[in-house]
């Protein structure tokens, strides 16, 4: 479990930054256009360690909690930090592909790191019981995880929220699937309880990659991007609105001094300053 206390302990320092600062955050959260147009991939791993709020990251590290301790006494620590960390990236990779055209998409958060050690765990021991508070009563974690992919569908599905469900499923089939891989024999003992999770799971991914509409995977998003515009139209786009920002602060100090200008405004001119050296 120490690997894990470690994971806790990060995620607690980097979010609670976020929280307080909000260019920290915006710096480092997952957004498509940064990381498809400016290629700034470490997005995919920084974004997992900021959270929007204190529940948010609370609920991700009570259920990296109870879910690490099985994983990594039975894997290793090694193994353990390889399914965390390839599926954070993985459910990240997913729900680029699946936003690709909707530039302003945004998450944060650990829970495709988290759904992908949970998923390894129940892979492992799908017989395990798991307790859902505050019933008094237990069920098998092959269970649960069958009705949390299918919560994860329905939730993709909803035309009412833009949470990163989709992320969260890449990195429980991740998570699963690296479980059998480093210990073979449980898909030869827990075969029946794997397939029942992973064979809706891979046909509803296949259908949200290839198509979406079906699913009205837009969500909110759905009247206001602009599909038509290409990668390097959104590009162009964005260049020339950052350009009109700052010659408007450029002629803002020409008629009232540096002194004028506000945080935005100068934090806005300090990273323009960075792009241009």
């Amino acid at each position: 479990m120490v690997i894990a206390f470690l994971l806790i302990i990060i995620n607690v320092l980097v979010s609670y930054k976020g929280f307080k600062n909000n260019a920290f955050f915006d710096r480092y959260q997952f957004e498509v256009d940064k990381i498809l147009v400016y290629k700034d991939y470490k997005r995919l791993v920084t974004s997992g360690f900021l959270h929007i709020n204190w529940t948010h990251l609370i609920f991700n590290m009570f259920s990296l909690y109870f879910f690490s301790g099985v994983v990594e006494g039975s894997l290793g620590e090694v193994s353990f930090l390889l399914i965390y960390f390839v599926s954070l990236i993985g459910g990240g990779l997913l729900s680029l592909l699946i936003h690709r055209n909707h530039g302003d998409y945004s998450s944060v958060g650990a829970s495709g790191a988290v759904c992908g050690v949970m998923f390894a765990s129940v892979a492992l021991y799908p017989q395990m019981g798991i307790t859902l508070f505050p019933l008094p009563i237990s069920i098998p974690s092959w269970l649960y995880a069958i009705g949390y992919v299918l919560f994860m569908i329905y939730a993709v599905r909803s035309r009412r929220y833009n949470v990163g469900h989709d992320a969260h499923l890449g990195g429980a089939l991740i998570g699963l699937v690296l479980a059998v891989a480093m210990h073979p024999a449980s898909l030869r003992y827990n075969y029946p309880e794997i397939l029942v999770i992973v064979i809706p799971s891979v046909i509803f991914l296949y259908v949200i990659i290839n198509r979406p509409g079906l699913l009205l995977v837009d969500n909110l998003f759905y009247k206001r991007h602009y599909d038509a515009y290409s990668i390097d139209q959104r590009y162009n786009m964005e260049r020339a609105d950052q350009q009109q920002e700052i010659d408007r602060i450029l002629d803002k100090i020409n008629r009232k001094g540096m002194r004028s200008l506000n945080k935005r405004e100068r934090e806005t001119l300090k990273e323009y300053s960075k792009k241009v050296q």
